[in-house]
């Protein structure tokens, strides 16, 4: 049967000791989407990872990965997947080209059908005319786009990303997503990336937002944004927010909630609503910010605090 859903993660629990890094999470991600699962350092992104890939056993429930069990089937499942860990892969002594030779060769890739696919996976990802650089000698982004070109020599069906922005600057962020737009577009091919950069998780199709070990938001970037209804405003104040904030509440109707010392209001009109606060309190409050609401807003209405690394 082939389903419409490249992972599909039932209730899975994973624990370390008495920490609980995976509370029964559940997510279904389709065929053909750019996923990014957005989370703090410690909210069980990279556990995830390590169990999409088969390198752990989750402690109940299930996943599967392009149709296969990732517990019952993980040769199957390693089969159809292609993986980019944090970590380097490559050799910088050893040109692209070598690197993608000794790459298909471990794959068990020989003669004219590596020269093929290794032909077909740099076109895709565009590195023709650094087929015979060092690596050392490479951009950070040159050197993750050789890291996928590698992963494509099997002609994955889905790719695992862990952080692959880690380390890059913004020219080579944007070259690393179109790398995989391009691949999404030309093979079909499945993309789920853990991320801690809210720029990077904006441009993804669909956005799993991850605290603790839950997913505490789940949609387009555009979705999760606008479901906050309005603008978010920011209160710097001189002490005691939580009065304030509760003040607020009572008076104005509306939710005002105080997040790292800071009272924080999300509302339709936020510009005339800081205008009247502003006149309101102006004994206490020392600042005021008005900004769009960004995926970190998204986190901080779910948790009740700030995102951090």
């Amino acid at each position: 049967m082939h389903s419409s859903d490249a992972i599909i993660i039932r209730d899975l629990v994973k624990n370390y000791g008495d920490r609980r890094a995976l509370d029964h999470l559940t997510l279904n991600i389709k065929r053909g989407e750019i996923f990014c699962l957005l989370g703090p350092n410690g909210g069980g992104k990279s556990t995830l990872f390590r169990i999409l890939s088969t390198l752990m056993q989750p402690d109940h429930g299930e996943a599967e990965v392009a149709g296969h069990s990732v517990t019952r089937e993980s040769a199957a499942v390693r089969a159809k997947i292609g993986v980019v860990f944090q970590a380097p892969s490559l050799d910088g002594k050893l040109t692209v080209r070598e690197n993608l030779l000794c790459g298909g060769a471990m794959y068990g890739l020989r003669g004219k059908e590596l020269e093929q696919r290794l032909f077909d996976a740099i076109g895709v990802i565009q590195l023709e005319e650094r087929l015979n650089d060092r690596v050392e000698t490479l951009s950070g982004g040159l050197q993750r786009r050789t890291e996928i070109a590698k992963c494509l020599l099997i002609r994955p069906e889905v790719l695992l990303l862990d952080e692959p922005s880690t380390g890059l600057d913004p020219a080579a962020r944007l070259d690393l997503w179109a790398a995989l737009e391009n691949l999404r577009r030309d093979r079909g091919v499945t993309a789920l990336c853990t991320t801690h950069l809210m720029e990077e998780a904006a441009r993804a199709d669909r956005v799993g937002i991850m605290n603790a070990g839950q997913l505490v938001a789940l949609g387009t970037p555009t979705e999760l944004t606008t479901a906050l209804g309005g603008d978010v405003l920011s209160l710097s104040v001189r002490n005691g927010a939580d009065q304030l904030a509760q003040r607020i509440n009572q008076h104005h109707n509306i939710v005002a909630a105080v997040v790292e010392g800071e009272v924080r209001i999300e509302h339709p009109q936020a510009y005339e609503l800081a205008a009247r606060l502003a006149a309101q309190y102006a004994d206490e409050i020392t600042g005021i910010r008005v900004a769009r609401p960004t995926l970190e807003d998204v986190f901080v209405a779910r948790t009740g605090r700030l995102f951090g690394e």
